[in-house]
């Protein structure tokens, strides 16, 4: 059984730390692990939900990161985000080429379904028609879906600004929802924990902070010596 907790992966994006942020702002736990995890070892953490970070890499180039297959066929919620999205699209069997144009900055996109089935769980708080603003930072970009896949959400130059499967809790953004140049993107984020993981709203840092010492206290002999190396940045 899973526990209520979310397992982010690690592809080599700036904002990996900030994505870890604002689930945790969310009342959800997190944990940041690298891309190269084992499904055996997912198995073992038992995460809720996923979710695939972004990159700088190219998912065709040479020494990519790439992702265990049998982790996207655990049948558990997966959130790709930018390099996740075209990962997920690449190991799924769509395709995914260099982009004319590198795409940076604040871009218009619209949800482009009404409808409300599995696959528009993830933007239902976005009503279909109405732009809304998001950050863009990519150089790849992907021109022909997997079987399964719908297109949910677009720009005028990314007609997979957002993807879902149609009966699977997989989805992915060509966006960055955890970034503030993305302002309801805390939206999509409470929709992929609260309403597709079925996660709950209620960890703390006190209750985290609060079992760690009562782990340490049972793990650690009373005559032990212990040394904490703390960074001030946390």
């Amino acid at each position: 059984m899973a526990d209520q907790r979310v397992l982010i992966l690690d592809f080599g994006s700036q904002y990996t730390q900030l994505i870890a942020r604002r689930v945790r702002q969310l009342r959800v736990y997190c944990e940041i692990h690298p891309h190269n995890i084992t499904a055996a070892q997912v198995e073992a953490w038992q995460p809720s939900a996923i979710i695939l970070s972004g990159g700088p890499a190219s998912v065709y180039g040479e020494g990519a990161p790439g992702l265990d297959k049998a982790i996207v066929e655990r049948n558990m919620p997966i959130l790709g985000i930018c390099y996740g999205q075209q990962l997920l699209t690449h190991m799924l069997g769509g395709k995914v080429i260099p982009s004319n144009d590198r795409e940076y900055g604040r871009a218009s996109v619209t949800r482009t379904r009404a409808t409300a089935g599995k696959a528009d769980r993830l933007l239902h708080a976005f009503n279909a028609g109405d732009p809304f603003e998001v950050w863009m930072s990519h150089g790849d970009r992907i021109e022909a879906l997997p079987n399964d896949f719908v297109s949910i959400a677009s720009t005028e130059s990314t007609p997979f600004a957002a993807i879902a499967h149609v009966s699977k809790s997989i989805f992915g953004l060509q966006f960055h929802p955890e970034v503030a140049h993305t302002p309801r993107g805390i939206q999509i984020l409470e929709a992929f924990l609260f309403d597709i993981a079925d996660l709950k709203p209620d960890w703390t840092m006190g209750s985290f902070l609060d079992a760690q010492v009562k782990k340490l206290r049972a793990d650690i002999p009373k005559d032990a010596k212990v040394i904490c190396a703390l960074s001030g940045g946390v």
